[in-house]
């Protein structure tokens, strides 16, 4: 089915829905090297008043990417409620943009729609919507989820403590690590990127971390961010595995250049049930995506990146995962060319993950060679705490030593949480509290107080 619109005595002519998606994206210089972004604004204005008046319901019927030939797109429909959808089935786009806008439109309503919901459904709105109405729209979408802790409630925001060493030199890692928890950094999860897939190496780092853990009896998670495969080995030869980490994207085409499919997915979510590590809940499963991966990998088939990076949340919807990580500006300027086209992806990220029910966090980042600062990492950082996220990252001096980008520190967390008034997981606030790292209100306590604990850790990681 084709689209037009006319604007003055210019018509313009979209082939079909897909056309219609990309060419209503705000510029991004992925959709660009694509070849399927709008040549002009009034090209772009024109295809998002035809988007406006398309009834939610063609997405069902109007698959982007087909459903004979696509596993992600077999699971967009298959798992789609009618019953859920039945409350908003009348409206258009638009009008699904005045309803999530409205003030009679609560977390309830928008938890009852959650599974009658579509990624196309959700990317298409946002195309609609200005900065300021993502914001207000997810933050009303809270995701709660749980596994040594709870994350996502209102009114507070984790951080997954990222403790990265170029030689996975486990000395290292403690120190960054205690370094991150000395700071009330940690409670969404000590996450480390291995220089390699080595499973001895892999599972040294396990050991290490869930030792330090239970020596201290710290409330919350650990994973090294493996490939699904290293994880079940690691897994099947005993080691200690709290989280299962994969990259994920929202075509099976792309999702095979990750080596990954929905049935591995599946085998590593039960193998990690069945280690039953949880103690308050049982979400175990930490995806990663990212606007570009599909262009990256030849496997958009002409969808443009923000609606693929929505698929992808489809997936990740499937295995009720702890933590969903946007790694917003990871993969450089080719996809998301400045400073502006970050802050929008990442707002546009977290509102559609958050739409579909899942527990968005975001990795606030840029690489050396993209056109943005910490200025602008400020900017997102504090428009994504107004917003409801879930978690951010805490990595030390927010410069990654080993995978090489900027991202967000220890103080930028201390920085967002004074402002906005945000908590820590309870229970690992909880914890902090009893160690004398943080006071009541959640203000860290001089270092003085903290010296017994810091000077015990140092001697039993052999730091000096």
């Amino acid at each position: 089915m084709s689209y037009t619109e006319s604007i003055g005595s210019r018509t313009y002519r979209f082939a079909d829905l897909k056309t219609l998606l990309a060419k209503s994206s705000l510029q991004r210089s992925g959709d660009q090297l694509a070849g399927i972004a709008a040549a002009s604004e009034e090209e772009r204005v024109a295809a998002k008043m035809a988007l406006a008046q398309v009834p939610l319901r063609t997405f069902l019927n109007d698959p982007l990417i087909p459903y004979e030939s696509d596993e992600v797109t077999r699971l967009i429909i298959d798992e789609h409620s009618p019953q859920a959808f039945a409350e908003i089935s009348h409206l258009t786009v638009g009008d699904f943009r005045n309803w999530l806008l409205s003030t009679a439109t609560d977390t309830d309503a928008l938890t009852r729609i959650t599974q009658g919901l579509t990624p196309e459904m959700v990317a298409a709105v946002s195309k609609l919507m200005r900065n300021q109405d993502l914001i207000a729209a997810s933050r009303k979408r809270p995701v709660i989820t749980r596994f040594r802790n709870t994350v996502g409630l209102p009114g507070r925001m984790s951080v997954r403590l990222q403790p990265n060493h170029p030689t996975d030199d486990v000395k290292g890692i403690a120190a960054s690590m205690l370094d991150g928890l000395m700071y009330g950094c940690g409670d969404a999860l000590i996450g480390i990127n291995p220089a390699s897939d080595n499973l001895a190496a892999i599972t040294k780092l396990l050991l290490m971390i869930d030792d330090f853990r239970q020596r201290y009896q710290v409330p919350t998670q650990s994973c090294v961010l493996t490939h699904v495969t290293s994880t079940i080995a690691a897994i099947e030869k005993g080691a200690p595995v709290d989280l299962v980490f994969q990259s994920i994207a929202g075509t099976e085409k792309a999702n095979a250049s990750f080596g990954i499919s929905l049935a591995l997915l599946q085998e590593a979510y039960d193998a990690g049930l069945s280690l039953k590590r949880g103690t308050v809940g049982s979400n175990l499963m930490y995806f990663e995506t990212g606007q570009g991966s599909a262009l990256s990998a030849d496997a958009h088939f002409g969808v443009d990146q923000q609606t693929c990076e929505a698929r992808a949340y489809a997936v990740a919807r499937k295995f009720k995962p702890f933590l969903v990580n946007t790694v917003v500006g990871f993969i450089g300027p080719e996809y998301l060319y400045d400073g502006k086209q970050i802050t929008r992806a990442g707002l546009e990220d977290h509102f559609c993950g958050k739409l579909l029910g899942v527990p968005m966090g975001c990795d606030i980042c840029y690489t050396n060679h993209a056109e943005a600062d910490q200025d602008d990492m400020d900017n997102l950082l504090t428009l994504l705490g107004v917003a409801g996220i879930n978690f951010i990252m805490g990595v030390p001096g927010a410069d990654d030593v080993m995978l090489n980008y900027q991202s967000t520190s220890f103080h930028d967390a201390l920085y967002v949480r004074d402002v906005l008034g945000l908590r820590r997981a309870p229970e690992f606030e909880e914890w902090l509290e009893s160690m004398q790292i943080i006071d009541e209100r959640g203000a860290l306590i001089g270092a003085s107080a903290r010296q017994p604990l810091l000077e015990g850790a140092r001697d039993w990681m052999g730091i000096a």
